[in-house]
């Protein structure tokens, strides 16, 4: 593990000291206003707002022809055309369960899109009698709708709540792809491979199942199951330039952690954590148990993380193959460098909005989505 002193603290808190700094420090930020622009490692960065009366915006992705896909967790998916024009809803967008952190979730587009036309929704899919659980779609999009879409993973058992359903949408290669889920609050499911809760599965586009995914033929696992013992897990990405995927899952009071999810293991939530349950209970360290997988970087106070990238764009040339993760309470961008295996935090990017997504543009420039009722798409690109 990498003992980053910046965002690294290996200590318990009181229940009543971590309320009392996380409301001061979220009271602090929403009454500073929305910055213009931010000093950054590479000097001062112009922050623009293109589209703002979102509804909870969770997804995006950019299309071949540069329009901007997002979607609203209340249960939409939008078009954004020349940085300033929102569509109406899309047409065809399944039914979500649009209950706390439920809705729709995140927007992907298929390796060969420019072939198949074909968009990947995650979303809190209803059940019976108020259960819920993540499921993960496709279909055409023609003349700016969504034609023939059909779910192809549920995460099984649906269950009761509105909390932690995961959602990110992340493709290996054109033949695989992974979906990040979470425990629903539920807590010990996340080590029963009899279910989905707390997991990353491993499907191919259309919804089957690779036949070297690590529990096949385990008849007490699924099939689709690629690692186990996650919380919450909201960021997601692959680095180019190793193909290893990494992952930035939310602890509870303290302990978000950097994880990188390797076939068959088990990252030990809620067996071990770095942080306390809210209540203020201890809960082992992941140190005291060395047969579950520990973090690379781990977060006390909690960043929680939504939205990852690995930047790659000739814009901001000094951020080149470096990992950005959105920030809900740490309302900004943190800014990762990862040399194959290993990660060091060092940088957060203050934005002062509870950033829910990131995204790369086609012109190398940053687009971040922000988490509220008039959520709003930013840009960030070099002041000129």
């Amino acid at each position: 593990m990498n003992l980053n002193n910046n965002s690294f603290y290996i200590f318990k808190r009181s229940t009543f000291s971590a309320i009392l700094i996380s409301f001061l420090i979220c009271f602090s930020l929403q009454s500073t206003a929305q910055k213009s622009t931010v000093v950054t490692d590479v000097g001062a960065v112009k922050v623009e707002t293109l589209a703002e009366n979102l509804d909870h915006p969770w997804g995006m992705a950019f299309l071949p022809d540069g329009r901007l896909l997002v979607t609203e967790r209340a249960g939409t998916l939008r078009i954004l055309k020349n940085d300033s024009i929102l569509s109406s809803p899309v047409e065809g967008t399944p039914k979500v369960f649009a209950k706390g952190q439920g809705g729709m979730l995140d927007v992907a587009l298929d390796p060969n899109f420019e072939e198949n036309r074909m968009v990947y929704l995650s979303f809190s899919e209803p059940g019976n009698n108020g259960t819920a659980s993540t499921a993960l779609g496709r279909g055409k999009l023609e003349n700016n709708r969504i034609s023939d879409f059909q779910v192809i993973f549920r995460m099984e058992p649906k269950v009761e709540g509105p909390n932690h359903f995961g959602g990110r949408i992340v493709f290996i290669d054109d033949n695989h792809l992974y979906l990040t889920l979470a425990e629903r609050f539920k807590f010990e499911p996340a080590q029963d491979l009899s279910n989905h809760l707390g997991t990353v599965v491993r499907i191919h586009p259309d919804g089957s199942i690779p036949q070297d995914n690590p529990f096949v033929g385990d008849e007490n696992a699924k099939d689709a199951i690629w690692s186990y013992g996650h919380r919450n897990i909201e960021s997601a990405a692959i680095d180019p330039a190793t193909g290893n995927f990494w992952v930035a899952e939310m602890g509870p009071m303290g302990g978000d952690e950097l994880n990188r999810p390797e076939a068959g293991k088990n990252y030990g939530w809620p067996v071990v954590s770095w942080g306390d349950n809210y209540d203020g209970t201890k809960i082992p360290d992941p140190d005291t148990r060395p047969e579950f997988a520990d973090a690379e970087i781990v977060w006390t106070p909690t960043i929680s993380p939504s939205g990852m990238i690995f930047y790659t764009g000739d814009h901001f040339e000094e951020w080149q193959g470096d990992m950005f993760i959105g920030g809900l309470t740490s309302t900004g961008l943190v800014r990762v460098q990862v040399d194959g295996e290993k990660a060091e935090e060092v940088e957060r990017i203050p934005l002062n909005l509870r950033i829910r997504d990131v995204e790369q543009a086609p012109d190398g420039s940053i687009y971040v989505l922000t988490d509220e009722d008039n959520g709003k798409v930013m840009r960030l690109k070099h002041l000129k």
